[in-house]
């Protein structure tokens, strides 16, 4: 069914000729409007089922501890316990375990930045022997899982005398290919006249990537800043092994395993603090959504 209205012909200037005859036009269609409505519905739904665990875990660090695994399940406990969210940083160096964890992703972050974008440039826009080669053999390194590398690293922090130290939690994995390849990738859909132009009012390699081609890869660095903050911020099991101390430098992961003890797991405060580790997280993506559908979307279609 479609709901029509009678339209008067127009001119060349788009004003409705006087006298001409009316036309018929469609000017809604029902059809579609109550398909926009049942994929509204289903996203609504998909998001839900999405959303579900993290209302579960959310309500749960509200429950008290007894009642964690009482059956049949219940979304609410029997009192609400708003005191889990502050317990969890008396029961342990819960504090410390969030700034070591902000301390290494930003180091590790920024570290990633630039590294990647210029590596990424030298593989995507300047042209030198054995370029692709030398790409080829560094992207092999991803099909290398990081648990098959932890032993070598560990020999090459106790070499650098770096164990339990800031050092051995950012460098080794601030060298990664993803970086590289997905900034390479963007940097090889940016037009040639622009760098070419930029050679012409002289400027060098350096000048051209600082002045144009990174001010013109702000989506891709954003997509890379998120992904890399994510890596290191929930990684667990290297700063596991490299840390030593745990009270001074251990991490929100290694933190989160802190509250089970020989005498039992706080499954409360657990909750509660793996809540509070989302946050800055879920923070970080909201304010950079934007560049990150951007970024995604542009990030391969390069290749010349």
């Amino acid at each position: 069914m479609s709901t029509e209205t009678l339209i008067r012909p127009l001119d060349t200037k788009g004003t409705p000729v006087a006298g001409a005859p009316r036309t018929r036009g469609v000017e809604t269609t029902t059809g579609a409007k109550v398909r926009l409505v049942i994929a509204h519905i289903c996203i609504y739904i998909v998001a839900l089922i999405f959303m579900a665990p993290l209302i579960y875990a959310f309500f749960s660090a509200l429950k008290p501890n007894s009642e964690m695994f009482s059956m049949p399940p219940t979304l609410i406990g029997s009192e609400i316990k708003w005191s889990n969210f502050v317990d969890v940083f008396t029961y342990g160096p819960f504090a410390t375990y969030i700034a070591n964890s902000f301390i290494v992703a930003i180091l590790g972050t920024l570290v990633t930045i630039i590294v990647s974008t210029t590596a990424g440039y030298a593989f995507g826009r300047l042209r030198w022997k054995g370029r692709d080669t030398v790409f080829v053999l560094f992207l092999a390194t991803l099909m290398v899982p990081a648990e098959v590398l932890v032993i070598p690293m560990f020999q090459v922090m106790q070499w650098f005398d770096w164990v339990d130290t800031y050092q051995a939690l950012v460098l080794p994995f601030a060298f990664g290919a993803f970086g590289t390849f997905l900034m390479r990738q963007f940097f090889r859909g940016i037009p040639y006249e622009l760098e070419e132009a930029a050679r012409i009012d002289g400027a060098g390699p350096i000048r051209t990537f600082l002045k144009i081609i990174l001010p013109l890869s702000k989506s891709a660095v954003a997509v890379l800043t998120v992904f890399t903050f994510l890596s290191f911020w929930n990684s667990y099991l290297w700063p596991l092994i490299v840390t030593v101390d745990y009270d001074a430098l251990g991490t929100l992961p290694v933190g989160l395993a802190s509250f089970a003890g020989l005498t039992g797991t706080r499954w409360d405060l657990q909750m509660a603090a793996a809540i509070i580790s989302m946050i800055p997280t879920t923070v970080l993506v909201i304010v950079l959504q934007k560049h990150l559908v951007k970024g995604i979307a542009m990030a391969g279609l390069g290749g010349r």
